[in-house]
């Protein structure tokens, strides 16, 4: 029988497991996002303390992994104190006809769906640095987003 049509086994077929990737940039986070990450970390080595599975394991290292470098090189940043939009800082603003309100956080604890948007996402980018009653450009609009109102969330700070 020709090579082509043996199999050697499954092992040689899967695809290879990289580390998690890791965002290009700083990595800043609010004293919530610290904790937050120091939480993963206790919960993920107490699920591989009690997993006795070898492949699960590995999986559990992997992100243990992520998790101790995102902790290692987290720098928290402190709301800015002359009112201006920052990490930390809850923002309502106008976008158009719609009125809203977001909170800016580092990368790890962002959840748009609750409000929570990174630092780095093109909105936050926009909003950084403005103070209310400012207008900012956006998508390549100038005056798109009126800043309404601007205060540290206390939330991000415990």
């Amino acid at each position: 029988m020709s090579v082509a049509f043996r199999r050697e086994g499954d092992d040689e077929h899967k695809e290879p497991e990289f580390e998690l990737p890791i965002a290009v940039g700083p990595n800043w986070v609010t004293p919530r996002g610290l904790r937050l990450l120091g939480e993963a970390v206790a919960q993920i080595e107490a699920e591989i303390a009690a997993t006795v599975d070898a492949e699960a394991r590995k999986k559990l290292q992997r992100r243990l992994r992520y998790f101790h470098t995102r902790q290692s090189t987290a720098d928290v940043q402190a709301p800015p104190a002359d009112g201006s939009v920052g990490i930390g800082s809850r923002v309502t603003y106008r976008l158009g006809t719609a009125e809203k309100t977001i909170t800016i956080v580092g990368g790890d604890e962002a959840d748009p769906a609750l409000g929570c948007v990174a630092f780095s996402a093109p909105l936050a980018r926009a909003l950084m640095g403005a103070e209310p009653g400012e207008s900012v450009e956006y998508q390549d609009r100038e005056d798109a987003i009126a800043i309404l109102a601007v205060a540290t969330d206390p939330e991000t700070q415990a």
